[in-house]
């Protein structure tokens, strides 16, 4: 690790966390917000659900993902974290991109609809969230050993040989 950066570590650490919290949390609560994304209850109340849900995913939630992504990346590379363990979490990490992702969607879906959309019932969504969060929180503290598992030697060794080159077209 370059030494002039060692002391920004924990400041790292503590900035990935609390990004990492607000992300979640939201992750959370957007489906509970989807939820009661009904035109029955009054226009008001519904243009207030509306505008609440996408401020807080494009505002709160969002910013907080991509700093929790952007302060992990650099811990990774500062911590010279290269173990298998951390390979794992950070495929958990993908699924909760495109959790992300799909919830983003239907924000926008819901803008767009003008009330003829279907949204999602809270529960299906927050169980699914709960396994790649239950599988990061695990990964991280206990930080498994894996390596027991059998990988095919071709994954394992390099290859000694190039890639093949390629005219660019001008």
């Amino acid at each position: 690790m370059i030494a002039w950066l060692e002391p920004l570590v924990p400041h790292l650490k503590a900035l990935h966390m609390i990004a990492l919290a607000v992300w979640v949390g939201g992750l959370f609560g957007l489906p509970v917000m989807l939820s009661r994304h009904d035109p029955a209850i009054g226009q008001a109340d519904f243009t207030r659900i509306r505008l609440a849900s996408h401020v807080s995913y494009v505002w709160i939630v969002t910013p907080a993902a991509v700093t929790a992504i952007v302060a992990g990346t650099w811990l990774i590379f500062l911590r010279e974290v290269f173990v298998p363990w951390m390979f794992a979490k950070l495929v958990f990490v993908a699924l909760l991109i495109g959790f992300h992702a799909w919830i983003g969607h239907h924000i926008v879906k819901v803008g767009e609809t003008d009330g003829r959309h279907k949204t999602p019932r809270p529960l299906v969504p927050l169980l699914m969230l709960l396994v790649p969060v239950l599988a990061v929180l695990t990964l991280v503290l206990l930080k498994p050993p894996f390596e027991e598992i059998p990988v095919p030697g071709w994954l394992t060794e390099p290859l000694d040989r190039q890639l093949p080159v390629s005219e660019v077209p001008r």
